[in-house]
């Protein structure tokens, strides 16, 4: 059986190693983002919204972008992933799209149930003539031992609860969720290695350093959120970029909530997610006891402040992960990807020297 790593380069050729994905953040992470990760040597993805009927605008964006530059693909397909919430994208006009421009992945996230993973792989498989590879989000052991039984997907994100935007409100680190995820697939699968998903780590990575971490963890690659928000490519604020670019300490400055999803009207996630954002006026006075009716119309005057209404002080949403501190300046899509990826291979690098110079002076005691 072919290793991860193998897998991943014949699916995505275009792709260096080590592997490092965009997350598909819902109308952020839109066609100028993707491709730049791509032709850097990423999987971008672009985030669809979960109302999907401006999706074709981003892949026709998307295939413009990407006219100039050949990258090579597998199955003749489109060199950038698509992200779907499952419980609101219009299922037949998704497929319609997925048949038509065959993108290299399809990221599933955040169904009411799994019969809703199940149809949207199984009619997504069969559109694109399985050329189309399958990635679900999962942020359990039981949700990756379900997604694996029901859908069998080609990859498998394994997201820990330090990732920014919506995650599972219970959940756990990458540190201890990933290698149980692999050890409990491993087991269960014994016998039947071949349907073990290639997996992704998702939540807290931002340098080459969390890569790394997440290779040793078993992971074969990694996708990377909030430190893309400071890419000039994400359709974000420069309000809300500076905020990202402030924000440190992410720990005791982040905090999954339903507060911010009630104050934008987004109300709609399945109640096991919260949205992990910069803590700020909105989400204090909402602790302090402040009324939703209230705390919305102030919500909507900070509105016309622009890009003053971001910050501790203000009230507008700075979706981001624990790792925000980590992100301290705008680069480009480019910029990011290439650096990490040389960050990465550097501390391996020297994870190997440390090993093998410490073996070695053991031997000699």
């Amino acid at each position: 059986m072919a290793s991860p790593t193998a897998r991943l380069a014949k699916d995505y050729p275009w792709v260096k190693g080590p592997v490092i994905a965009s997350a598909p953040m819902r109308l952020i992470a839109l066609s100028s983002l993707a491709v730049e990760v791509s032709k850097a040597g990423g999987i971008g993805f672009i985030g669809a919204s979960s109302d999907v009927s401006t999706l074709e605008g981003y892949f026709k964006d998307a295939r413009q972008l990407l006219r100039s530059h050949h990258l090579q693909t597998a199955n003749n397909t489109l060199p950038i992933g698509i992200g779907f919430l499952n419980w609101g994208a219009d299922l037949p006009l998704a497929i319609e799209l997925l048949r038509k421009y065959r993108p290299a992945a399809a990221w599933f996230y955040a169904p009411y149930q799994i019969s809703d993973l199940v149809a949207w792989t199984n009619e997504t498989r069969q559109a694109t003539g399985n050329a189309t590879k399958i990635w679900i989000q999962i942020g359990t052991v039981a949700e990756a031992v379900e997604a694996v039984e029901k859908c069998a997907p080609d990859v498998l994100v394994v997201q820990g609860v330090d990732a920014g935007g919506h995650g599972l409100n219970r959940g756990a680190g990458i540190i201890s969720l990933l290698p149980e995820v692999h050890d409990t697939l491993a087991a269960k699968l014994k016998g039947r290695e071949a349907e073990m998903p290639v997996l992704i780590a998702g939540g807290g990575i931002a340098d080459g350093r969390g890569v790394a971490a997440s290779i040793a963890l078993g992971a074969a690659g990694v996708v990377l959120g909030t430190r893309y928000l400071a890419a000039p490519e994400s359709v974000i604020t420069k309000g809300y970029r500076d905020e990202i670019i402030r924000a440190s300490d992410g720990g005791p400055h982040t905090v999954r909530t339903s507060v911010y999803d009630t104050l934008r009207g987004t109300t709609e996630w399945p109640k096991r997610y919260g949205g992990r954002a910069v803590i700020n006026r909105s989400y204090e006075d909402a602790m302090a006891g402040m009324g939703d009716d209230e705390n919305k119309r102030l919500y909507k005057e900070e509105e016309k402040k622009g890009d003053m209404g971001w910050g501790p002080s203000g009230r507008m949403t700075t979706y981001a992960g624990t790792v925000v501190g980590l992100v301290t300046k705008t680069q480009s899509a480019k910029e990011i990807t290439e650096e990490v990826r040389e960050e990465t291979i550097a501390v391996l690098k020297r994870m190997h020297t440390i090993a093998t110079d410490g073996w070695m002076a053991m031997s000699r005691l």
